[in-house]
Parts: C-alpha cells; structure tokens; sequence
C-alpha cells in the first residue's frame, strides 16, 4: 500500500478536548485507506519521510474530514418544479394531489424511468455532494412503492458506490406513502413491504430500514410492524419522525435502538429522554424546513441538554428538499435553528456517521481513522459555514486517494 503524505495543513480532527479538534500546522501520513499519522508538521517522524512514494503540499489551506451525508433520496426520477409553482399561485397541497401530483408524481416517473436512467440520474446528483466535500452518503429507496421498484432503487443506489468513489449506505425505506394500488389499504400495504423485505435483503440490497411515520404517513403500529421485520433480519431501523406532529414515533424508534430519527420539529420531552437513552442520533434537516415554510423549530436546546448527538444533512428529495448543498445546510442550521458552527461540522461529520451506524473511525481525522478528507479554500471550518453560494473545495480524498469529479 502506498504511503502520501499531507503537508502544511490546518486540520479540523474532530477528535480530542479542542474545539474543532483543531490543529495548525500539520502533516497527515495515509498508507492505502487509512490515517497512519496525524500531528505537528515539526514532529514528523523521518521513518515515514522515508517510507512515503508521495508527498503533497495543500499550502496551509483548512482540512476537514470529509462530510457525511446521512439522509437522502438521491434515486428518482421527474421534478416537482411545477408544483412548487402551483403552490406559490395559491393551490394546495391536497389539489394539487387530487391532479395527479406530489409523491405519487414522483413514483410514476420512477417506476416509467429505465435502470440506466435512474442510475445517470443518481450519479449526477452524488457528483454535486462530492463537489461540496461528500465521500459518503445514505441513498434511501421509496419512490418505487412496489417490490420490483423498490429493487430496482436499491439496486442503483448500490451502483452509485461502484460507479464513484463514495462510501454509499443504502436504507429501504417502503413504508414511504402508499401507492395507488393499495389506496385505503394501508394495513395490507404494510404487510406487503415487511414481505418483500427478507427478499430484498437476503439479495444485499439493505443496510436500514426507515419508515414515515406520521398522519400523512403511518401510524406507530404499522411502524412497529416494520420494525419488527427489520429486526428480525438483523437490519437497523431509522425513522422519519415528528416532522408535522407529534407521533410520538421517536420513542418507538428508541425502542428499537435506531440509529437516527430524522426531521424532529415536533419532538417532545420524552421522545428527547427515550432518544438520549437509547443513544439515538437526532438528524436534522433544515432544507426541508426552509423549502415547506414550516415555522416550528426543532428542539435544538432540549436535545443538546439531553446529550443527544446532533447530525444534519440535506435530505435531497424533489418534494421538499431540492438541494444538494450541504454547505448551504450547514448556514441554514446556524441561522434558522440557531445551532453553532461547530455543532453543524459536527453534524455533517462524527454525528453523521454514528447516523449510518459507520464505524467510528469515520467522520473524523486522527491515527487510525479513515483517510477520507476535504481541503477547503478557507482559514478555518467556521469560514465554511458563514459563506454560502461558493464553491471553496479545492481537493476531495476519499480512501486515501484524490478524486477527480468531472
């Protein structure tokens, strides 16, 4: 395996009793896939001098580990451009699914759309993550809706990781809305998605299960019911929670140890306690609250005081979260939910990867961890968050080798 060094580097390790983890001038020494060696510039042992085929300057520019991207819906096919006009011209969100809109709009393009261009579709939307520092990322299915769709997702969001350079978790996520097939059926559907799940799984296809519970969704027992299919496989849960209402869905999923509930707005005091115990990760996602207007903000206080780990991410989507900008997201928490910039790398970072349940030598830098790390066109990561609308990444590594994004 190859040795590279990386010299005269500002490092945000997100490691030690500093904040940021923070560390001027300094080397990091990668053999293959991994951190070796992280430290001062002045302390850098000859052997590995010696020892290394490669070495790199980055000229004193900020070093972060690269960002996380635990919550997206990056398989689909079609937009909602339209709809989002509607809406602006006054039409509700209930007409405008009577015509033939919102999600199912999306599952009719999906299911119509081939292999290859759900895959060409998957793939440009990863580039964009990748180009604002991504090296890994969570593909949800849940725009296919039946067995053979939702396979279908699974299988392309599997491809995306052949296909780049990108760490790819995907999560099945069935339990999503009902399709038209089983309209006033949503018993029977439940009992079809925990059916097609040990097949989808015993082909490889799922690392989590998620499900939507809400009013617009599912309630707490048919969620139960898909859970207790995942765990029967083995399969982690994670929960769309809280979002519109409280469901009381994240003390469920606490029950089952998921490793995140994601959205929270309506979280309450003992959804936080059950979370907190179980050491459920709380996801947030401000493009989703900034996209639907929604004015109840998630109890970013409350969680901190409870210990809840905190991760963000850009729940791309094309109803209600069209970004695919984590930098963006990073400022939208800071401004909108008044989270520190600190507490937002760390939710693209560590926090993200205890999300996907990664191993914890993800998200951030140190001997030992995984050599995937951005170099940014900044003084320091709290530049990252303050501007937005630029394009500051200067190199991407991912596994230890720089990466080319066409």
């Amino acid at each position: 395996m190859t040795t590279t060094i990386w010299r005269n580097a500002n490092v945000a390790t997100f490691c030690g009793g500093t904040p940021y983890g923070w560390l001027p001038g300094a080397t990091i020494v990668t053999r293959g896939a991994e951190v070796i060696w992280l430290g001062a510039d002045r302390d850098l042992p000859a052997t590995l001098t010696e020892e290394s085929a490669n070495e790199h300057h980055v000229g004193g520019a900020c070093v972060t580990p690269g960002l996380i991207d635990c919550h997206t819906h990056l398989v689909y096919a079609g937009n909602r451009a339209r709809e989002f006009e509607l809406r602006l011209q006054g039409a509700t969100y209930e007409e405008i699914a009577r015509a033939g809109g919102g999600i199912r709009s999306t599952v009719a393009a999906t299911r119509e759309a081939s292999d290859d261009q759900l895959l060409s579709l998957a793939v440009a939307r990863a580039k964009a993550l990748m180009r604002e520092g991504v090296t890994a990322v969570e593909i949800k299915s849940g725009y296919g809706l039946s067995e053979v769709d939702e396979a279908r997702c699974l299988r392309m969001a599997r491809r995306v990781g052949e296909a780049l350079p990108l760490t790819v978790r995907t999560t099945f996520l069935g339990a999503h809305a009902i399709p038209p097939e089983f309209d006033q059926r949503a018993d029977d559907y439940v009992a079809a998605v925990c059916d097609w799940m040990p097949r989808l799984h015993a082909e490889g296809l799922i690392d989590a299960v998620d499900a939507f519970c809400e009013r617009i969704g599912f309630t707490v027992a048919q969620t139960r019911q898909v859970f207790e299919r995942a765990r029967s496989l083995g399969l982690p849960a994670k929960l769309h929670a809280e979002q519109l209402s409280d469901q009381h869905g994240a003390a469920l999923a606490a029950e089952f140890a998921a490793l995140s509930c994601d959205h929270l707005e309506y979280v309450g005091s003992d959804g936080i306690a059950a979370m907190a115990s179980a050491g459920t990760v709380a996801v947030l996602l401000p493009g989703a609250y900034y996209f639907l207007r929604e004015i109840q903000l998630p109890p970013v206080a409350a969680l901190r005081e409870a210990g809840v780990p905190i991760a963000l991410a850009t729940d791309h989507n094309p109803g209600s979260s069209p970004t695919l900008s984590p930098l963006l997201m990073m400022n939208m928490a800071c401004t909108l939910f008044r989270m520190t910039p600190e507490e937002a790398w760390r939710g693209f970072t560590v926090n993200a990867a205890r999300a996907l349940g990664l191993p914890p030598t993800y998200g951030m830098l140190g001997a030992g961890s995984r050599a995937d790390f951005a170099v940014w066109d900044a003084e320091h990561p709290r530049d990252l968050v303050y501007r937005f609308g630029h394009h500051p990444l200067q190199q991407l590594i991912q596994g230890g080798q720089r990466v080319a994004i066409d």
